[in-house]
């Protein structure tokens, strides 16, 4: 059977219509605005970092979890299957997805608390505001402005794929939003795109599956033990009785290949009803709208919380898990005070930014510095920082 593409959606992002970047320059001859700020996140040097960036194991722990860079790259392809079925700018919700993550330090999510604890004093620290500044303002390609000039619709969906951020504003780990915001308004009370929309659900499809896919590589629970559990309960029951004899690492995969297509179709379906149920014709309607257009179902959003229950209790709280949690904070705790304390211990180019600022102008200095880190690189530098047995 050929397979039917849907015709665009009345409520899709136009390329040719793009608001534009904030700093001028021609339009490629080959690409979509869209497409084009696809590869300046793909060729810049924090996608690149993503590859031993981790979320939940450390890099070293072994070859097959998922790095932030291959979740990443599986958020696009989500991400882009959701958008070209609902006749969306595949371009767009890809690059967006590619984006999400860009921001975030070593040692997921336990080298994000630590940043915020040793930024709490200083302004704060939040990994989707890194993210912003890591495409506005850190990365360093081009010769006529700081950042990779992406435009708006791009910068609009990393930063609001979530729904409006107007209520974070007040924090201080946002100054650097409303600064920007204040000469390039990016209508932070409103939601964003749709695309951006199918990257934030494509986000929550690919770590609620490749997290069951990873604790059960890791030893950490059985597959058996999830048959209790909605959703991937009935599937992996389905699973075990077609195929009652097949290894259990193609039942895994076959069960978690599943999961996503019913998480996918789910999607698909309430968005659907919501875009029939708004009337909604056009982008600029998705984002008056008071609520998120491409969603989960209530049934959906139930199931997931269930499996992220058992996620939380079986592992994330592993003593494993939290052993490794407590090992990546002291190394990012301590290097982050012997950097503030002693700041020519710093790299070259990071000791000049540094100098000439305050505390909290440091402070923040000294945080880019280690966000940008891998998991090795964080190892290794606290290494040579800390043991007498390293010297260079």
């Amino acid at each position: 059977m050929a397979l039917t593409v849907p015709p665009r959606a009345s409520y899709a992002e136009d390329p040719a219509l793009s608001l534009g970047r904030k700093v001028a320059e021609p339009e490629s001859r080959n690409r979509t605005p869209f497409a084009r700020d696809r590869d300046r996140i793909i060729h810049c040097t924090a996608f690149r970092r993503l590859k031993e960036k981790t979320q939940v194991f450390v890099a070293h722990e072994g070859d097959h979890f998922r790095t932030r860079l291959t979740h990443s790259l599986e958020v696009a392809q989500v991400a882009r299957s959701l958008a070209t079925a609902l006749g969306l700018d595949a371009d767009l919700a890809e690059t967006i997805a590619l984006a999400h993550d860009l921001g975030h330090p070593p040692f997921g999510h336990a080298g994000e608390d630590e940043l915020q604890v040793q930024m709490e004093p200083f302004g704060g620290f939040d990994h989707n505001v890194q993210t912003f500044r890591v495409v506005t303002k850190l990365e360093r390609r081009y010769p006529r402005w700081e950042g990779l000039n992406l435009t708006w619709e791009t910068l609009e969906g990393i930063i609001k794929h979530n729904g409006p951020v107007t209520a974070k504003l007040s924090q201080p780990s946002w100054k650097a939003i409303t600064e920007f915001d204040a000469e390039y308004d990016l209508g932070l009370d409103t939601w964003a795109s749709a695309e951006a929309q199918c990257a934030a659900l494509a986000d929550d499809i690919a770590y609620n599956n490749h997290d069951v896919d990873d604790g059960v590589q890791a030893g950490l629970f059985h597959l058996k033990e999830l048959l209790d559990v909605p959703l991937i309960g009935p599937i992996l029951a389905g699973v075990y009785k077609e195929y009652p004899d097949l290894d259990p690492g193609i039942i895994r995969l076959e069960a978690v290949r599943r999961m996503i297509g019913a998480m996918i179709d789910d999607v698909l379906a309430e968005t659907n009803r919501r875009a029939t149920a708004s009337k909604v014709s056009s982008a600029d309607e998705v984002r008056h709208l008071d609520h998120a257009l491409v969603a989960f179902s209530r049934d959906m959003l139930e199931d997931l919380g269930r499996l992220r229950e058992f996620l939380m209790a079986r592992m994330y709280r592993h003593w494993k898990v939290n052993r490794t949690r407590s090992q990546a904070r002291r190394i990012l705790a301590e290097m982050f005070q012997l950097f503030m304390s002693e700041p020519d211990v710093l790299p070259t180019e990071w000791f000049a930014r540094s100098q000439n600022r305050d505390d909290a102008g440091r402070a923040r200095v000294v945080c880019d510095y280690i966000a940008g880190m891998t998991d090795r690189f964080a190892i290794e530098e606290h290494r040579r920082l800390f043991h007498l047995d390293v010297w260079n």
